[in-house]
């Protein structure tokens, strides 16, 4: 992924509010989905504190950016996704110049304000995965002290098949689940509403074009296949989880939401904050050749900071400032995305436009950096007291968790992600 004019530190555009904007400069240009008041879903691009319509753009584009903008300018982003990065390059060249300072043709913005923003694309499949090794860890250690991570985590990417008719963008309301439960200190389970609500801070994978079914995508070949990056909250309810989970893993205790933030940040808008993947440790295995490509390696991790708030209903009543509850960062995955894509679809299946992937919860290696309640309160045994005195072992009906992410290097512009939001109302 090589850096192009789009990425020049001293680009500046016309629209005054993206110059020094902390999310949405013009070197970032995520793509989403918005309405305003009761109009129709329409594709569009941040710039600052605005919105620019694709299909607005399409009068200034020429050739494979025109046809791009075209393909993302309706309620979906899917067939965006499905041409590939070419078109998703044309693009971005096409709307930084229709948006840079000098440029003859200012379309009109709608203000992001005014706008509602949804899920950006209609996802057929979601995966969630575990590749968070940090959290895996710590989670492992409640159950085995002795050997919390089980023997197949560091061969092979382990991952299960989420709901993905509840996703839902940042600012839904979380509906606190009923399930079944069954605490240790109980003889027999019990019905109700969960009493360990928790998050789980994950990267949100966007896969572009798809492959045939039974033709695996090749490692060297899968970071083509992303079209994009947004922040996800796997939200758990660990008391009904402990109890459904044994044997075939987790059902209620995670299909009843997630939450997405609802910009897709492109690769190309990654390109300045391309890492290596962290080397394993001595003694870890060699993944399989098809797992194992040394250019993903060099450079097919990122540098993100990830961020993750809580704001409960008294901090909101006394107008307090929320309380930072964990900063890590997307280095600490174990696996590659890429490596993800490849292990999804070599035995077969086919990924189409528009899929979703989570990371898994990403957990840095001190308390400061736990991706879960989970971790910081060791299965609620040791509840976190927050700046106004309050205490929480799990999340409380009123909660609301902020997800925030920035990328950031010398000699770049930072960019960000926007937030993803979720506020628990009580079970039905």
């Amino acid at each position: 992924m090589s850096l192009d004019a789009t990425h020049d530190p001293k680009l500046k555009s016309w629209v005054t509010s993206a110059n020094g904007h902390a999310e949405f400069p013009i070197q970032n240009l995520p793509l989403g989905v918005f309405s305003v008041k009761d109009g129709p879903k329409r594709g569009g691009v941040a710039i600052g504190d605005r919105i620019l319509p694709l299909a607005d753009a399409v009068p200034h584009l020429k050739g494979l950016a025109k046809k791009a903008a075209k393909a993302g300018a309706g309620a979906t982003l899917n067939p965006l996704f499905a041409m590939g990065p070419a078109a998703r390059q044309a693009l971005r060249l096409g709307l930084s110049a229709l948006l840079a300072k000098g440029s003859e043709a200012k379309p009109e913005l709608v203000k992001m304000k005014d706008a509602t923003l949804h899920v950006p694309a209609s996802i057929g499949d979601y995966t969630d995965f575990f590749a968070g090794i940090n959290h895996a860890t710590n989670a492992g250690k409640q159950f085995r002290p002795e050997n919390p991570l089980l023997p197949n985590y560091k061969h092979v990417p382990v991952a299960y098949h989420g709901r993905a008719s509840s996703v839902r963008a940042s600012g839904t309301t979380v509906r606190r689940p009923n399930g079944q439960r069954k605490p240790g200190s109980e003889t027999e389970p019990s019905f109700g509403p969960c009493r360990n609500l928790d998050y789980e801070m994950e990267f949100g994978i966007w896969i572009g074009q798809g492959n045939d079914e039974g033709k695996p995508i090749a490692i060297g070949d899968a970071a083509n296949h992303i079209a994009g990056y947004c922040l996800l909250n796997d939200w758990s309810a660990r008391d009904i989880q402990g109890w459904e989970a044994q044997p075939l893993g987790p059902f209620l205790a995670k299909n009843f939401h997630t939450s997405i933030s609802p910009w897709v940040v492109t690769p190309e808008a990654l390109a300045p904050f391309r890492a290596a993947q962290p080397p394993r440790p001595a003694g870890d295995p060699q993944p399989f050749p098809y797992l194992w490509d040394d250019a993903d390696q060099a450079g097919g991790a990122l540098d993100v900071a990830l961020e993750v708030l809580l704001l409960t209903p008294a901090m909101r009543k006394a107008k307090q400032e929320p309380a930072r509850l964990s900063l890590a960062n997307t280095s600490h995955l174990y696996w590659t995305f890429a490596q993800m894509v490849a292990h999804h679809t070599v035995g077969g299946c086919n990924l189409n436009p528009g899929d979703l992937f989570g990371s898994g919860t990403i957990s840095s290696t001190t308390e400061d950096g736990f991706g879960a309640l989970l971790e910081i309160t060791q299965g609620g045994r040791k509840p976190v007291t927050l700046p106004n005195g309050e205490v929480r072992r799990f999340l409380e009906d009123g909660d609301e968790i902020i997800f925030r992410a920035h990328a950031s290097k010398a000699g770049a512009v930072s960019i960000g992600f926007g937030e993803c939001r979720g506020v628990i109302v009580p079970a039905a």
